[in-house]
């Protein structure tokens, strides 16, 4: 926690990819922003309670690429409006960050700057608490207290540069971006976007937060003294891609993603791959026939599943215990192991959709097969749950690892508070 005139700033570190998200607002006034938010919100909702304030905006540094981020249930679920660079071509409502903008909540202050490199929209957020008149004004501000450098500058190393662009476009992009946070005093606080365990850079340290000052000290990178040294020494990086990197990015950029229903039992895998989330001890012990073992307790559970597993293929998870693969099912929710169907006929979803959710009306399944999952486990929804299930039965049979929902449907989701877009076509 970073602890400055009553700010509230609080850390949240996803411990199986390594990323952070951080909530920062001010008590008195009873509102915060929250930056980089994962697809699991629980936890940010739950401390914002605990804290008495409400989340007025969700600021993302750039679009991620190794994980689903939760800005979209934020905006579906709690109308929280979301602000980005407009470099990111963002599909979805929002509202466009540009260098130098800032952001008011209370009297904390939080400050855009445009850091490309690791993406071209990439920007880092400078925080600070400017209580008094004189400090009110933009020009007058110089008492910033921390930066949260998103993915350009980590802890110990920097971020990679080829994830959007040529690794060595990238990487002079990056140079420059990081000798702009160079110019910050040495006792600014650095928070950054990812921690050890993360495939958006190398060798950076486990700590959660440093300092301008000690990475200036510290950082071999940043002591490269040319751009030309930096651009070979930061693009050679051999550290494989994150895995359905597109898809995640695809699925960030895109239109806002609601929450995933739970994992439900099954009384046997048919034609699905089996991933088996035990620990290692109790698969050596015995398992099902063709199971591949990845434990949700170990470490990357989210990364090492995506690359075992292959687009296009269901799966089926066998754990020891409920709660176990409901943690597997979050795990691979956050690297976009998920996707809804909506198989009611066009005028229907016409009249009001699921935001992020596809549509085919069921009587077409056959005909699509396999195409419409484009690899994802699937749950089918429609009015009341029958055409659902007829639907699921039909990629089933297919070979797609799809779930109905049977209990309600659109009507359902809306009674219980959940979004829905219209869509109005020309002429009518």
């Amino acid at each position: 926690m970073l602890a400055s005139r009553a700010m509230l700033f609080r850390q949240f570190v996803d411990e199986d990819l390594g990323c952070a998200s951080y909530l920062v607002g001010d008590e008195d006034a009873g509102e915060a922003v929250l930056v980089d938010p994962a697809y699991a919100v629980e936890p940010y909702l739950d401390e914002a309670e605990r804290q008495g304030v409400r989340i007025v905006r969700v600021l993302e540094t750039h679009t991620h690429a190794d994980h689903v981020a939760g800005h979209g249930r934020l905006a579906l679920e709690r109308d929280v409006p979301v602000s980005v660079h407009a470099a990111a071509e963002a599909a979805y409502p929002h509202d466009p960050l540009a260098d130098g903008d800032e952001v008011a909540v209370g009297s904390v202050r939080v400050r855009c700057l445009h850091t490309p490199g690791h993406r071209p929209e990439h920007c880092c957020f400078l925080v600070g608490v400017f209580r008094s008149a004189a400090e009110q004004s933009p020009a007058a501000r110089t008492g910033w207290g921390a930066i949260l450098t998103g993915d350009s500058l980590f802890v110990g190393s920097v971020a990679r540069p080829d994830l959007a662009v040529e690794a060595r476009e990238g990487a002079e992009g990056l140079f420059r971006s990081l000798h702009r946070l160079l110019e910050l005093p040495d006792d600014v606080r650095v928070f950054p976007g990812h921690v050890a365990g993360s495939l958006c850079g190398t060798g950076m340290r486990s700590d959660p937060s440093s300092t301008i000052g000690a990475e200036r000290r510290g950082n071999a990178l940043l002591a490269v003294a040319t751009v030309h040294d930096f651009i070979d020494e930061a693009s050679g990086s051999s550290t494989p891609r994150p895995p359905n990197m597109e898809r995640i990015v695809e699925l960030n950029r895109g239109p806002f993603l609601p929450a995933s229903p739970p994992p439900e039992p099954v009384a046997e895998a048919g034609g699905a791959t089996v991933l088996d989330v035990r620990p290692a001890t109790d698969f050596a012990a015995g398992h099902v026939r063709g199971a591949f073992n990845v434990p949700v307790s170990g470490s990357s559970f989210g990364t090492k599943a995506g690359f075992i597993l292959r687009p296009g293929e269901p799966v089926v998870l066998h754990a020891s215990s409920p709660e176990e693969a409901e943690l597997a099912a979050r795990r691979l929710h956050a690297v976009g192991y998920v996707q809804v169907i909506d198989v009611r006929e066009l005028d229907e979803w016409d009249g009001g959709f699921i935001p992020g959710s596809g549509h085919i009306p069921y009587r077409l399944l056959r005909a699509a097969g396999t195409a419409v999952a484009d690899g994802k486990r699937v749950v089918t929804i429609c009015e009341s749950g029958a055409r659902a299930g007829i639907a699921a039965s039909v990629l089933a049979a297919a070979g797609v690892d799809a779930r109905p929902v049977l209990r309600g449907g659109i009507t359902e989701w809306q009674r219980r508070g959940g979004h829905t877009v219209e869509f109005r076509r020309c002429g009518t």
